[in-house]
């Protein structure tokens, strides 16, 4: 095949795209049959008869009508991408130059790249002083290991740069701090090679930066800013508890501050309810008006605004991906159809945009846009895009039986008819509680030791029942419905685990005695009688709503944890607690001897001499039992100012702890209100899309080429066929159902807010094929340019 690339084509430029067009058949669906060579200037426009909008891409460049096309599909996608991971369009690439740039930024192997290199940058705390004992490296390994990762971080903000430029970086905050952290670690790394030691570097506790900025780490990004967003009314209750009362950090404050975690209570009231009992009252009403009334008051406003942002990111996201979809849209219509993109540039927009999509994919999802039945997609059609590309499609007589004309047949109507059966549910059931009736019997028999007991448990004969029971039970669902629709139920899903976790557990009990541990197995099951009761469905639902948030919220307290053990460990990593608190009222607690020591004398192991115990002591801070005995220790061995960091920790982790109960009740009560309006047919219409099409109406649409034989065999001729389009069960999808009023509201507004200026048309005399000529009256500069008001 003859290479496309024009050879004025600047390299640096054009080449990843010119690349990517030669492996690329012209005759393919999605591109002009012609490829005739552009015959008068660079961009080729008396060769172009059909060429609507032009790319930005090919500015400059001399190339054939087939390469514009490419060029516009090519952007066309890139800006559907950039409104589907929500991303600003002032970084979008502007010119041939700054296209390779982007495109090495957006390649996924280079976001692996870039996720590894962050996750080397943080996993070099293990081995740098204090380090982990078995992970301790020599600095200069170290010192080079962190030296290459940054440098791969530097690649990426180097080519952001040279797409994007210096004014678009400046602006952006997000990039400027992280291009600032890069600097200052580079320095100090280079320093701690040069010197061959470490020194206090408490910015090693801002690399978690490069891992929320890398790509995969997005929902991490937005918990975050989310956070930041419900800050105010937090901020607006703490003030309020201070109450005007606690002007200074003084014993009194810091007994208070604690009071309020309830850790010290009531060992903080009892000096002075001995000497008075009236002195109760005071603290009895500081803890029912801070904790009980000012806390929960906190946590209702965090859950409203929660609630608003929820919804606003909604709409933010809905308008931004309308946004992208419209930019799309105007590089796909033609001079023939200004106002409709015709299928084949549909399928040269998907060809580089989603290129697994088979052409029987793209040739639906266009039927399933074009509601019209117009042969084309209007600019308020194409603005659905994102809603097709969800679905998975297949022929309406798939949805026969698995075993239709098979061998199985037999056995799988059997199967089919077992499972329909109105009391096989009833019998799994009673199954099930019938295994729960023999657990607990055998726990009352258990005696002996441990190995016996588990043996007893989970390796018994009835054991072995249940669970060929529970086995007979899935293979019955698997031969009715088949292996892909029976994974299609997570309750299934969860069945089938739990049942071959605990034949597994069993078979490793009477293998080797000693692994008890897995005695957890077996009672798993007994939680599928929750399905029983509508409620703890809810709750279940709820859980597999908020499993991408939960990730989310995971993520950024570990976030959190690293930075305060960093800084934790730059400060309090060379003292030691043992004996340390003489004559204080912890001094119990750290009470240390070689030969012996009290169950309470191992608080001094609660230290921060390297990542893992710094971490350990964290939890126990956020656990908040006894928080203060190790703020209290600290404050003696460091200084009363080193109370600020347990307190300020405290804090962080009640405010994200905050948002993670009111991102609960928010999604709680999203799905009962989901249950309560919608039925299970209405459920069925959100999830299923259906097409009805034929080979002659393919052919209408201007089927041809390889997309015409990759079509034929679905599409007989003269037959009517009926394809189904399931989309998966998100959050995404049912807030489509939720906020349809809303939706409404959001995008009339928006059409409303354009501010497009009248436009007069000029038909051009010169060429009657060139789009019309828009006007634009303004004042006395009227400047004519090609193109279509869209």
């Amino acid at each position: 095949m003859a290479s496309l690339r024009s050879p004025s084509s600047p390299s640096d430029g054009y080449k990843r795209f010119s690349d990517d067009f030669a492996n690329t058949s012209i005759n393919n669906y999605g591109s002009n049959v012609t490829n005739t060579r552009a015959g008068t200037d660079g961009a080729g426009e008396a060769g172009s008869l059909d060429m609507g909008s032009r790319s930005s891409l090919h500015t400059g460049l001399q190339m054939s009508e087939d390469e514009h096309w490419e060029m516009n599909y090519h952007e066309a996608a890139i800006y559907l991408e950039e409104g589907l991971n929500n991303e600003k369009f002032d970084s979008h690439p502007s010119s041939p130059e700054e296209l390779p740039a982007y495109l090495r930024v957006h390649n996924p192997w280079y976001h692996g790249l870039d996720l590894l290199a962050s996750l080397v940058l943080i996993l070099l705390a293990f081995t740098e002083d204090p380090a982990v004992p078995a992970f301790e490296l020599p600095v200069w390994a170290h010192g080079t290991i962190e030296l290459l990762a940054l440098t791969i971080i530097g690649v990426e903000l180097h080519l952001k740069l040279k797409w994007i430029g210096w004014s678009t970086i400046l602006k952006h905050k997000r990039t400027m701090i992280k291009g600032i952290t890069l600097l200052i670690m580079v320095l100090e790394a280079v320093v701690v090679v040069c010197r061959q030691s470490s020194h206090f570097r408490v910015t090693r506790a801002l690399r978690p930066i490069f891992l929320v900025d890398t790509r995969h780490c997005g929902g991490v990004r937005r918990f975050i800013r989310q956070i930041l967003q419900s800050l105010p009314p937090i901020l607006d209750m703490l003030e309020h508890i201070d109450n005007g009362h606690f002007k200074t950090i003084s014993d009194s404050f810091v007994s208070m501050f604690v009071l309020l975690t309830t850790a010290n209570f009531p060992d903080v009231m009892m000096p002075s309810y001995a000497k008075s009992k009236w002195y109760a009252v005071f603290f009895i009403l500081y803890i029912i008006t801070v904790l009980y009334v000012l806390m929960n008051l906190m946590l209702a406003v965090v859950y409203e605004t929660f609630t608003r942002i929820e919804r606003e990111k909604c709409r933010a996201l809905l308008l931004h991906r309308r946004v992208a979809a419209r930019r799309a849209f105007r590089l796909l219509v033609s001079r023939r159809a200004p106002r409709a993109v015709r299928l084949r540039h549909f399928a040269g927009l998907i060809r580089h945009y989603a290129p697994h999509y088979s052409g029987l994919d793209v040739y639906l999802m266009f039927k399933q846009l074009n509601q019209s039945g117009s042969g084309g997609l209007s600019r308020a059609e194409f603005a659905n895009v994102y809603e097709v590309f969800a679905l998975r499609w297949a022929p309406q007589s798939g949805r026969a039986p698995w075993y239709s004309a098979s061998a199985l047949e037999p056995l799988g109507r059997a199967a089919a008819a077992a499972v329909r059966w109105p009391y096989f549910e009833y019998l799994i059931y009673a199954l099930i509680i019938g295994n729960g009736v023999s657990l607990v019997l055998r726990v009352c028999e258990a005696a002996g030791d441990l190995q016996d007991s588990a043996r007893l448990l989970c390796a018994s004969w009835d054991t072995w029942l249940f669970l060929t029971l529970f086995l007979v039970e899935a293979c019955l669902r698997m031969m009715a419905s088949g292996l892909a629709a029976y994974l299609e139920s997570g309750w299934n899903v969860f069945d089938l685990s739990v049942t071959l976790l605990a034949l597994m557990g069993a078979v490793l009990l009477s293998i080797a005695p000693k692994l008890f541990i897995v005695v957890i197995f077996r009672p798993l099951r007994l939680m599928r009688l929750y399905k029983l009761k509508k409620r703890y469905r809810d709750v279940f639902g709820t859980l597999v709503l908020l499993s991408p948030l939960m990730s989310s919220a995971g993520c950024v307290m570990l976030v959190m944890y690293y930075f305060f053990a960093i800084v934790g460990m730059e400060l309090f990593a060379g003292y030691d607690l043992k004996n340390c608190c003489v004559n204080t009222t912890v001094e119990d607690f750290y009470k240390y001897s070689e030969n012996s020591s009290t169950a309470l004398g191992y608080y001094y192991l609660n230290n921060f001499e390297n990542i893992l115990t710094s971490g350990v002591s964290l939890f126990e801070l956020t656990v908040v039992n006894n928080w203060f005995i190790l703020m209290n220790a600290y404050a003696t061995v460091a200084g009363q100012f080193s109370r600020l960091y347990f307190m300020v920790f405290y804090l962080f982790t009640m405010v994200v702890l905050t948002i993670v109960v009111a991102s609960v009740l928010e999604a709680f009560r999203f799905r009962i209100q989901y249950k309560r309006s919608t039925t299970k047919r209405d459920e069925e219409k959100l999830l299923h899309e259906e097409v009805h099409t034929n080979w002659e109406e393919a052919q209408r649409l201007g089927v041809s080429g390889d997309l015409a034989d990759e079509l034929r065999p679905f599409l007989p001729p003269g037959v009517d066929v009926t394809f189904i389009g399931s989309r998966p069960r998100t959050k995404e999808v049912l807030q489509r159902r939720m906020y349809q009023a809303d939706i409404q509201k959001w995008l009339s507004e928006e059409d409303e807010s354009e501010d497009l200026p009248p436009s007069t048309t000029v038909t051009s005399s010169e060429d009657p094929l060139a789009p019309p000529l828009i006007q634009q009256p303004d004042g006395d500069n009227h400047q004519i340019r090609p193109g279509y008001q869209l």
